[in-house]
């Protein structure tokens, strides 16, 4: 197996400061948003990278198990960042979104690992359609779920910031996981709400396939970005492209 690794952030068009972190190291792609209005969001996703290159061993193969350890301990992490002042807990928080190669067992040299906390996103190509592999917690996709309201009108909804999962908002974290092989997805992106707020999926879906035509993908997370930013940039954005193939 051959990997093609990109990543890149940008704080955007609007805001001062960068609350994204992202890690980019096999066996570990992630990407965590701070969350904004709240207390500590840039050292809430920091404190989620480094728990996470403190507890992966970087190179190998890893297991879910160990990915789901360093996902409790960057909760506790997080969680050791809110402080109590004169109106109260001030609480940090961050999303947490990424891919894990993982032991795949008997069955396959390798798995991937999805996880997912919050409302980044991991999506799957596999050569020609791409697809969200996580799913938002968010209070506007529950509405969808419910079918008060269409996906469609999810995105330009008031409450579409909302979320209902974050690391350091409670003492323990319910994180989502999928386990998928090696033949359902090539490509995984992983990326903050930057990119997917600023961008359909049918423009981040024919950036992928111009670059699959090409079979060259150098470049595109800087693509990703840049149509982000020309599109209004509003918050910060973080991109991580990973794509395994065999030789």
């Amino acid at each position: 197996m051959e990997l093609f690794i990109e990543a890149r952030g940008d704080v955007g068009a609007v805001r001062k400061v960068n609350e994204d972190s992202l890690l980019a190291a096999p066996p570990v792609f992630l990407v965590a948003d701070g969350m904004g209005g709240h207390a500590k969001g840039d050292a809430a996703s920091q404190a989620v990278t480094q728990v996470f290159a403190e507890h992966i061993a970087p190179g190998v193969l890893s297991t879910p198990e160990q990915v789901l350890d360093a996902i409790h301990s960057a909760n506790d992490a997080v969680r050791d960042l809110s402080t109590v002042g004169d109106s109260g807990t001030a609480v940090a928080g961050t999303t947490l979104t990424g891919v894990a190669l993982v032991d795949g067992g008997e069955e396959s040299p390798y798995s991937w690992m999805v996880f997912n906390v919050g409302d980044s996103r991991v999506y799957g190509w596999d050569g020609r359609v791409l697809r969200q592999q996580s799913v938002d917690h968010s209070a506007v996709q529950e509405m969808v779920d419910a079918g008060l309201i269409s996906a469609e009108d999810a995105e330009q909804h008031p409450e579409r910031n909302v979320i209902t999962r974050a690391l350091g908002a409670e003492d323990s974290v319910d994180v989502d996981v999928w386990l998928n092989q090696p033949t359902d997805y090539s490509t995984y992106l992983v990326c903050s709400d930057g990119l997917t707020k600023e961008l359909e999926r049918s423009e981040i879906s024919a950036i992928f396939a111009r670059h699959e035509a090409s079979g060259d993908f150098t470049g595109i997370t800087d693509e990703l970005v840049q149509a982000a930013l020309e599109a209004g940039g509003r918050d910060n954005v973080s991109v991580v492209v990973v794509r395994a193939t065999t030789p």
